[in-house]
């Protein structure tokens, strides 16, 4: 009963991210995967408290996927200064992150984990003019 019922909790999730994803607008996406990053972070961070080193790793490793994604979206004709400076963000929290794997460091996590919420609060300040 108990595998069943993850299961459909499981799939009751993917379509509730999937319908967002489907009806959100670029700048939503964008929120969605800072969001989606941070999260990523705080449950390897959870996996590296508890020695769990394969899920650890895992998570992080999604986490990086997502901000190379990130980096990728950026436009850096239409982006000029901050496109260039958020792109060498991405790439430094990306290096951090591969160091807090390698190196069991919870504090390099908090880092790009605080980095990434201060680039979603400036995001989330131009939701108005970018829909």
């Amino acid at each position: 009963m108990n595998a069943h019922m993850n299961n459909a909790l499981s799939q009751y999730a993917k379509v509730g991210t999937n319908s967002g994803v489907a009806a959100a607008s670029p700048h939503r996406l964008i929120q969605m995967l800072m969001e989606g990053a941070m999260e990523k972070i705080a449950t390897a961070k959870g996996h590296m408290q508890r020695g769990e080193i394969e899920q650890k790793g895992r998570y992080i490793s999604w986490a990086i996927s997502i901000i190379n994604g990130l980096a990728a979206s950026l436009d850096m004709e239409q982006g000029g200064e901050l496109a260039e400076r958020l792109a060498t963000l991405y790439q430094y929290m990306n290096g951090q992150l591969f160091k807090a794997n390698i190196e069991n460091d919870a504090e390099k996590l908090d880092e790009v984990a605080n980095l990434m919420r201060d680039i979603k609060l400036g995001w989330d300040g131009i939701a108005n003019t970018a829909e």
